[in-house]
């Protein structure tokens, strides 16, 4: 990704090589691969070096758009994320239950035609299978209680949930 500088002001951001004109002349889009950083700055364009420190996860924050600046004194273009803000905790809380659930479902779904033959015809579910079964409910349970009892978007983010062993 480049700036275009005009003024030692940044006029365009450049994400991919593109022709361009400037100050009237025509510059071909494989400038961005042939020339030297050095070489596109006497033409005003400077690689923007990334600032991730603000960016937060998408799944829990709304991350602010990327606000590009030039430092004339270090010929450096900076791209950089304001202040992230967190998303409803009761609505990320939610959508983590529903989750653990659909995780508890798949897991206990391959062992399902047991609890089945046994209602139908009265073949026992192996001991093994039974204690699994109960396991990933009881495994649920306490991660959904976990959910419940955090206290801010950090904290859940922070969370992990490990499921019993496939018999």
């Amino acid at each position: 990704m480049w700036a275009r500088l005009e003024s030692n002001t940044i006029k365009e951001t450049l994400r991919r090589p593109k022709a361009l004109t400037i100050g009237g002349a025509q510059y071909p889009s494989n400038i961005f691969s042939r020339w030297s950083d050095a070489e596109l700055a006497v033409i005003g364009i400077v690689p923007i070096t990334m600032d991730y420190t603000n960016q937060k996860d998408l799944k829990y924050y709304i991350n602010t758009e990327v606000t590009y600046t030039y430092d004339a004194e270090t010929k450096k273009a900076t791209g950089s994320y304001g202040t992230a803000t967190a998303r409803p905790l009761t609505g990320l809380k939610s959508q983590h239950k529903i989750e653990i659930n659909l995780q508890a479902g798949s897991l206990l779904q391959p062992t399902d035609w047991m609890v089945i033959r046994e209602a139908d015809g009265g073949t026992a579910i192996p001991s093994n299978i039974k204690t699994f079964r109960t396991a990933v409910r009881t495994k649920a349970n306490t991660h959904c209680t976990s959910i419940d009892n955090v206290a801010s978007v950090d904290a859940l983010a922070a969370l992990t949930f490990d499921w019993p062993e496939q018999p």
